[in-house]
């Protein structure tokens, strides 16, 4: 029986908070918007860009969100363009757990708030890509908590909701494996705290990415 364990990217795998947080008070800009607090900014890290928009300025309508949202990309994709792109590192641990977590049998998977581009030149970068055997992006799914990522990963992977864990570091991730009926572990290291995961649906909390191919195995 497959046992798989999902990822969230963004501050799950990678640390991309600088490049966010840039795209998205340059996006407000354009719009005539005061810059966001980043560290709101940071909340909605994995959500889908129009719903991530639409819980930063929730008094605007769905054209305004729309419109932040594409200027957004429009940003991040210049910055990649013209090399103001930050280095998006792995966290500590990540690169050795994601192999111990292969070597002991488990397929991987990533659920992100990404696009399927960004993603694949994120696991490119670091020589990841062959690591994941399903990658699910906003560019196909609704945002999460919506467990439509875990579905189509669980599919492509022939694994069932008893046997798959997702592992992020928002109460978004912990919320669609609640509803996908997936184990849900909570990391500390990312965008929300140990509170918010918990309240969530985390299961288990890890605060190091080192000690995740042992806490998965755990019944």
């Amino acid at each position: 029986m497959t046992r798989l364990a999902v990822f969230d990217c963004d501050g799950t795998l990678a640390d991309g908070q600088a490049n966010i947080c840039l795209a998205m008070a340059l996006a407000f800009a354009d719009a005539g918007l005061a810059d966001p607090d980043p560290r709101e900014v940071r909340r909605i890290v994995g959500l889908s860009l129009p719903q991530a928009v639409a819980m930063l300025v929730p008094d605007s309508d769905a054209e305004l969100h729309d419109a932040v949202a594409e200027g957004y990309k429009r940003h991040f994709r210049a910055m990649r363009l013209d090399g103001r792109l930050a280095e998006e590192p792995l966290f500590p641990g990540i690169a050795n757990a994601l192999t111990a977590l292969l070597d002991s049998g488990w397929t991987l998977g990533v659920a992100t708030g990404k696009s399927d581009r960004g993603l694949a030149l994120l696991l490119d970068h670091h020589g990841l890509t062959r690591h994941f055997t399903t990658l699910q992006t906003a560019d196909r799914h609704p945002s999460k908590p919506h467990p439509a990522m875990l579905y189509a990963a669980m599919a492509e992977a022939d694994a069932l909701p008893e046997t798959t864990v997702m592992i992020g570091d928002t109460g978004f991730d912990m919320a669609m494996a609640v509803a996908a009926g997936a184990r849900a572990v909570g990391v500390t290291w990312g965008y929300h705290d140990r509170d918010t995961l918990m309240a969530a649906g985390a299961q288990r909390m890890c605060d190091d990415a080192t000690l995740l191919p042992q806490l998965l195995d755990l019944p």
